[in-house]
Formats: C-alpha cells, sequence, structure tokens
C-alpha cells in the first residue's frame, strides 16, 4: 500500500511539476509576459506595453494594443510592432471573449503600431483594416519594408516572421463606422506626429486612442512631424466628448494626457523660438530648454531626445519665419 501510494504521489507530482514547467516555458515565450489586460471603459481594454524602444528582450512589443468587444465582433487598434506581439494579443482578446476579431484600425505609419496586423488575418481572413489613405499610400511606398527592417535589426532577429500586412481601407475624417453597439469615429490630421495620424474615438465609452499623437510618460520622436501640427491636434482632442485618453506609449488617463502632452510640446518649440530670435544656436539652446521642462525630466528616455527634439523645433521654426 504504500508502495502504491508512493508511485501514485511520485506520478501527481511529476506531472504538476510537467505543467508547471510548460506554463513557465509559454510565460517566458509570451511577449506580452507581465503587462496586464486593463478595462478601461464599458466595452474598451488596452494593455500598457514598455516604454523603451524595440529590442531583443520586448521582441518588438513597445506600444499600447487596444480592444473593444462588440456585442458580436471584436475591433483592434494598433496591434502592435511584429506577428508575436499580434498573436499574443489575439490570446489575450480571446481570454475575454469568443467574439471575432473583424476589424483592425492603425494610427499611423511607424511599424512598431500596425505590423503585428498579419496575426489577425491569419486568423480571420475577412478581417477588415483601417487606415489613414496617406499611411497605405506610404507603406505600400516603401515605408513597411522600411520598418520590417528597422524590427529585424532592432530586435537582433527576433521580429522575423513577421510580414507587412498594409490595410486596405482607407478612411475618411469624420467618418464613423458602426460596429454592433459600438462607433468609431475616425479623426484625421494632415501633419501632426506624421503625415498619416488617425485618432479613434470609441463614441459609446468617451474614449479617445491618440496613437503617437500624444505620449505619457515617454519623451516623443517628432522626425516626421511639426510642433504646430500636433499642438493643432492636441486642442481638437480636448474639444471632443471625451473622458479616457489612450496614448500611443504611456499609461492611460483623462484629458491631462492631452494637456500634458501639448505643454510637453509648446514648452520644446516656443522656448527654442525665443533662444534663436536671440541668435543662439541649436546646441547653446538645449540648456536652456531643458532648464524650463522640469516637470518633465523624469520621462523616459527624456535625456536621450532632448537634443534631437530641439533640432527638429529649430528645423521648424526656420521654416515658419521664411
Amino acid at each position: 500500500m504504500g508502495k502504491q501510494y508512493n508511485s501514485i504521489l511520485g506520478g501527481i507530482l511529476v506531472s504538476f511539476l510537467i505543467t508547471l514547467s510548460a506554463s513557465a516555458k509559454e510565460q517566458a515565450t509570451d511577449i506580452l509576459s507581465g503587462y496586464e489586460t486593463t478595462k478601461i471603459a464599458g466595452h474598451t481594454w488596452f494593455i500598457p506595453g514598455p516604454l523603451e524602444g524595440p529590442n531583443p528582450k520586448n521582441r518588438g512589443f513597445m506600444n499600447n494594443p487596444a480592444f473593444v468587444v462588440t456585442e458580436k465582433s471584436v475591433i483592434v487598434v494598433d496591434p502592435g510592432g511584429t506577428v508575436e506581439a499580434g498573436r499574443a494579443l489575439l490570446k489575450r482578446i480571446q481570454k475575454q471573449t469568443k467574439n471575432p476579431v473583424t476589424h483592425v484600425f492603425t494610427t499611423h505609419i511607424h511599424g512598431d503600431h500596425w505590423l503585428g496586423n498579419q496575426a489577425f488575418v491569419e486568423n480571420n481572413k475577412e478581417v477588415k483594416l483601417y487606415a489613414h489613405p496617406k499611411m497605405i499610400e506610404l507603406a505600400k511606398g516603401g515605408e513597411a519594408q522600411v520598418w520590417i527592417d528597422m524590427m529585424m535589426d532592432r530586435t537582433e532577429g527576433a521580429s522575423k516572421e513577421t510580414v507587412a500586412t498594409i490595410p486596405t481601407e482607407a478612411l475618411t475624417d469624420q467618418q464613423e463606422i458602426k460596429i454592433d453597439n459600438i462607433t468609431i469615429k475616425a479623426h484625421l490630421n494632415e501633419k501632426a506626429h506624421t503625415l498619416t495620424d488617425a485618432m479613434y474615438e470609441i463614441v459609446e465609452d468617451k474614449v479617445l486612442i491618440t496613437g503617437d499623437n500624444a505620449f505619457n510618460n515617454r519623451a516623443p520622436r517628432l522626425d516626421d512631424g511639426t510642433y504646430l501640427g500636433n499642438i493643432a491636434v492636441m486642442d481638437k482632442a480636448l474639444k471632443l466628448p471625451i473622458e479616457i485618453v489612450v496614448p500611443g506609449h504611456g499609461p492611460t488617463g483623462g484629458k491631462e494626457v492631452l494637456e500634458n502632452f501639448k505643454e510637453f510640446l509648446s514648452l520644446v518649440y516656443n522656448t527654442t523660438k525665443k533662444h534663436m530670435d536671440n541668435d543662439l544656436e541649436a546646441h547653446e539652446i538645449k540648456p536652456k530648454v531643458i532648464e524650463v521642462m522640469s516637470k518633465f525630466k523624469d520621462w523616459t528616455n527624456f535625456q536621450g531626445a532632448i537634443g534631437k527634439l530641439v533640432s527638429v523645433a529649430s528645423l521648424e521654426v526656420e521654416e515658419n519665419d521664411f
């Protein structure tokens, strides 16, 4: 009896260890591991991604993917920067609902937000992929491959399975798309963070998904955009009937997310302009900008980004002065 009991106990222990090992392995390979799926409104969920750039550790996952569960479907916004991120997001969604993902929306051309599209087409050939018409044009014109190559380089090959799956449904500004009991309203911009920006208002939930038109607790990259254009978009967004803001990077919040980012942009641009008017060079202006931005000094990559941000601002000031 003792031997039989020990045998049974040993079998249970081995089974438990195998299950534990499999669970640990799954967690280790899950690109979203450590980032919780968070419900922020009646139908809307998001996953707060890491604040650093793409690297071998995060394997290209670095944005804030969001999804909306409707009566019969699921809507996804910005599914991440690799097919692996998209597949992991799909698994997270399937833990919340059995509804199929039928619509995927992209906020702009930067691949860290949309290369995960591939996973949703693999899962459902009928899924509709939406974006700003300029995003579709630029992606087809070569920008998609630029981002595929960048992700491969920055992740040291971890994104090798990713294939650019470019949106096909071109949006118009103020277009409303009714999906079951949910309305998605698209707010398109001519030039803010990029030439290709679309923000998405989840009307019934009073949620605004901004893409990289707004950052929170992370310094932005503005190489492809304009300060004044981005500031104007923040003003536009502040007038919308929304209560919750999901930025492209960083934690969610209320309209203070928009206000803070507008302040960030305004301080860099206006301080740069002021000192350029006094004939200072960009490298002399950088410390002047840092002086007035103590509120933002702890934002991720602030020290690493501020020099480039001042250079971009100085070019824009020069362009606007002519």
